[in-house]
């Protein structure tokens, strides 16, 4: 569980620094609040 909750996150940690370096702020931040949605599915349902 923990695991798959990393890789989400992570993932989503990575993909918002690229998005700031392009100025997309706002992208970066529904990036981040839509991984921590999906991880926090995660933790209930496991």
């Amino acid at each position: 569980m923990y695991e798959k909750m990393y890789h989400i996150l992570f993932n989503a940690i990575t993909d918002a620094m690229d998005q700031i370096e392009a100025h997309d702020g706002q992208k970066a931040l529904i990036t981040l609040e839509r991984a921590c949605r999906e991880a926090e599915e995660v933790y209930i349902s496991e």
